[in-house]
């Protein structure tokens, strides 16, 4: 396992565009506190971000965790030209001649994976805490250390996301072509989800209800958006005479559908490359 890595490490370590794209992605996820600084107008409503309590334990895991998922598209850049440059760079080819197995050319990358999800949600982590143990009104142990289970989304999410990116790189083999088709999945799932919602069901949950095992709209599913959690936002919604009831909870079948997704994109990687003349 080691071994492995460490020849993915020397590939990323030479790889320019590589080291810039994930020490901006680190970087990014440390300016969330620059957030704080936002103000937003809701009708005769003004209120700062940093006035409502974003980085208060509990929520600030909710919070940051949402954020820093939506910048994950700097390491899936990385992930997909890492599988394009094995193909360009003819690396994979001289790996297997080297002795490595398609099967171990594959674990080399899903472990690169892992180790990406494993820094980002650790990093993640730091940043949180940091933030938290400052401008936090509630310090006690149990407040601080609960509904960690949205670091634990976030690791599953990065590591579904990160793998299907690690399927397309073989798939597609260019990296500008399997971003393009990244983008033209998740408009392929939004249009499927459409037709069934008003199309063939013509009911939100039935749609919903299927829509939710699609692979990204399942990694999205994984942290519902926390903005709405703000008591500002609750205060304006009330004032109008609308309720926001969403479940913000991480369920452990959402977890288990991205966890089974993850699988078949590694497989499938794995099928590919087995079939594939190289």
């Amino acid at each position: 396992m080691l071994r492995l890595l460490e020849i993915e490490y020397n590939k990323l370590r030479y790889s320019r565009s590589a080291r810039i794209l994930i020490i901006t992605y680190f970087i990014l996820i440390t300016f969330i506190a620059l957030i704080a600084s936002i103000e937003f107008n809701i009708g005769e409503i003004e209120f700062r971000v940093a006035d409502q309590g974003i980085f208060n334990f509990p929520y600030i895991w909710h919070f940051n965790s949402y954020i820093a998922a939506i910048l994950k598209l700097f390491l899936a850049i990385v992930i997909v030209s890492m599988m394009s440059n094995e193909y360009s760079n003819r690396t994979i080819k001289q790996n297997l001649i080297d002795g490595l197995s398609k099967k171990e050319f594959i674990m080399s990358k899903f472990l690169t994976v892992l180790v990406f999800a494993g820094i980002s949600t650790l990093f993640l982590f730091i940043v949180s805490m940091i933030l938290g143990l400052s401008f936090s009104d509630y310090n006690e142990i149990s407040i601080i250390f609960s509904d960690l289970e949205y670091l634990l989304a976030y690791f599953i999410k990065l590591t579904g996301f990160f793998a299907f990116c690690m399927f397309l790189g073989i798939l597609v083999k260019r990296s500008a072509f399997a971003l393009g088709f990244l983008v033209v999945w998740a408009i392929f799932e939004g249009i499927v989800y459409a037709i069934m919602r008003f199309r063939i069901f013509k009911d939100a949950d039935i749609a919903s209800g299927i829509a939710q095992f699609f692979p990204l709209e399942s990694m999205s599913n994984l942290i519902v958006e926390p903005f709405s959690r703000l008591n500002a936002v609750q205060t304006a919604a009330s004032q109008i005479g609308s309720e926001l009831d969403k479940d913000y909870g991480i369920h452990w079948y959402q977890l288990a559908i991205v966890i089974v997704w993850t699988l078949i994109f590694v497989y499938s990687s794995l099928l590919l490359l087995r079939k594939r003349d190289l």
